[in-house]
């Protein structure tokens, strides 16, 4: 992705970094390249918050996506990359971000970080909304109630295996400000 693109990503909020990251044992890459891709983008989306960092690890667990997927829903959609970001989403970040959608898919589709960083963006535009962390986690994956809390079960369940029975616990406190 370009200098260009970058840009239009800064003004959406949606700018990433690319840092060093170890890749956590649990990882659903297709490759070890590829998991150490997805671990940066996910490090460097979280910009130093490990409650977002661990969300998006419980998202990306659920998801298990991978680079250049692009998995049929029955409703006409397609999951996109990493973090089976929506096609539905397509349009409304082509917007934000004042590219064509053709190029957004893509994006979503084959780089990771514009993936996860599209994910971020998702999941805290919930979290602004509802002011509340599960059902913003839940919003992530559908509208429809129901399947919110089924889906933030889910990312639950991710969590505590990744991370430890009250480890996130201890973090949810701190989430105040997101960076």
């Amino acid at each position: 992705m370009g200098s260009i693109a970058r840009n239009w990503l800064s003004s959406a909020g949606l700018l990433f970094t690319i840092s060093a990251a170890v890749v956590p044992a649990h990882s659903r890459s297709r490759s070890p390249e590829e998991a150490v891709r997805i671990s940066a983008c996910i490090k460097s989306a979280s910009r130093g918050a490990l409650w977002l960092e661990r969300t998006l690890w419980g998202l990306r667990d659920q998801e298990g996506g991978w680079i250049g997927a692009a998995v049929a829903n029955t409703n006409g959609t397609h999951d996109l990359g990493p973090l089976q970001i929506n096609s539905w989403w397509v349009p409304r970040i082509a917007k934000a971000i004042g590219r064509h959608d053709v190029q957004v898919r893509s994006w979503l589709q084959f780089d990771a970080c514009f993936n996860v960083e599209a994910a971020r963006w998702i999941f805290l535009s919930g979290l602004t909304v509802t002011g509340n962390y599960w059902k913003a986690v839940g919003i992530y994956h559908s509208p429809t109630d129901w399947r919110q809390r089924r889906y933030a079960l889910s990312v639950s369940e991710h969590l505590r295996r990744r991370f430890g029975e009250n480890s996130f616990a201890r973090q949810a406190s701190k989430i105040q400000q997101v960076p």
